[in-house]
């Protein structure tokens, strides 16, 4: 091995190589309107060898690029009104990002300020950014069991009156929760959902599925280029910040997954028919991916995955890639090198930065096909 590659091989399991430099007037703020009118940048996933130029699409240019016979993954899960503000008995302001339900009504959540939240602390909400103190009579109540080690969240305890849950009460007292970088958007919730969004849980949109329309779907359709749904609820193991020097130390946090029957019937009627298996999505990639390294191949699963993606991982289903552009030194990053090498990645990075791309949630998309003859 040349010293070059036994350097580049080094930085594949340094954070310190999945850093880059984006000038902040690319992080977007709003989406393409139209949705499949945003940019779309598009590479082969050859790591090494036969790599041609990425090309510059639009993204409703997708079905001319992929063949018929090829299959999209998408991530069918809905972004809940995760984010509540609220009051303590003390009258200070809280605020709370809902992760993921542990039992009935019961949520762990980050909260903030965090040290306002010690055991037995009760929370009121009222509809609205935060109730007015004192509090006289709440619509609804939390009260804090303890501490999570592992994300330094809470574990609260809603009470709710029976027969409901938290999740049919969000729509009045929550609010959908944007990423900390998108400060000024202008967007409706809706435009925070992909169009084929079905299964309520998560805390942050699948936002590589947000360039698609019913038209885009239609017209893919129109040329044999299928869909099938899997649901990954998105949460604190998506964005959670690797922390640690040698990523390959890294531990994910686990999130839900549900890989039905019907999608692992046509994912295996489309390789036999010589199709490519396309993930929407880094969520796509881990379900699949995940589910399939419970048995070391891809079968029916419903669970949790705490599987991380680097330089190195083995791939089992998954071809070709469909994503946003991620931020440094991101567990994200590192999985789209998985597929077509860190070095070549951060390289057609800066080529987007070059070239105006719009970045992280609302912007623009790449496309990565399994095969360079198709760039």
């Amino acid at each position: 091995m040349s010293e070059q590659a036994t350097q580049d091989t080094n930085l594949d399991c340094l954070l310190a190589g999945y850093d880059y430099e984006l000038p902040p007037e690319l992080i977007a703020q709003n989406p393409a309107v139209p949705r499949d009118s945003s940019r779309l940048l598009v590479v082969n996933s050859q790591t090494t060898g036969n790599t041609t130029a990425p090309l510059h699409q639009i993204f409703r240019d997708l079905p001319d690029l992929l063949r018929p016979g090829d299959l999209l993954i998408m991530n069918n899960t809905k972004v809940i009104p995760a984010r509540l503000y609220g009051r303590k008995s003390t009258g200070a302001e809280v605020e709370i990002l809902l992760l993921e339900e542990r039992q009935h009504n019961c949520w762990l959540a980050l909260v903030k300020p965090g040290k306002r939240f010690k055991t037995g602390s009760k929370i009121f909400f009222e509809p609205g950014k935060f109730p007015q103190f004192p509090v006289p009579s709440p619509q609804l109540t939390a009260t804090v069991l303890e501490t999570d080690k592992e994300t330094g969240g809470r574990l609260l305890q809603f009470d709710i009156p029976d027969g409901q849950s938290l999740i049919q009460l969000l729509d009045k007292f929550g609010e959908i929760p944007l990423p900390p970088y998108i400060t000024t958007s202008q967007a409706a919730d809706e435009q925070y959902q992909t169009v084929y969004a079905e299964q309520p849980g998560a805390i942050a949109a699948p936002t590589a599925g947000l360039h698609f329309t019913p038209e885009l779907i239609a017209k893919l359709g129109d040329r044999n280029i299928n869909q099938a749904f899997i649901t990954l609820h998105v949460g604190v193991g998506t964005f959670r910040p690797v922390e640690v020097e040698d990523v390959t130390s890294h531990q994910m946090h686990e999130e839900w997954i549900e890989v039905p029957a019907d999608t692992v019937e046509k994912i295996r009627a489309t390789k036999a028919a010589g199709g490519r298996i396309i993930a929407v999505g880094t969520t796509a990639v881990r379900a699949l991916e995940g589910a399939a390294a419970v048995s070391g191949d891809l079968q029916p699963f419903c669970g949790k995955t705490n599987l991380f993606i680097y330089p190195g991982y083995q791939w089992r289903v998954v071809e070709g890639l469909i994503t946003n552009f991620h931020l440094p030194r991101s567990s994200l990053l590192m999985l789209v090198s998985a597929l077509i090498s860190r070095q070549r990645l951060l390289n057609i990075y800066q080529e987007a930065i070059a070239s105006r791309y719009r970045f992280y949630s609302f912007g623009d998309a790449m496309l990565i096909l399994p095969e360079a003859r198709e760039c």
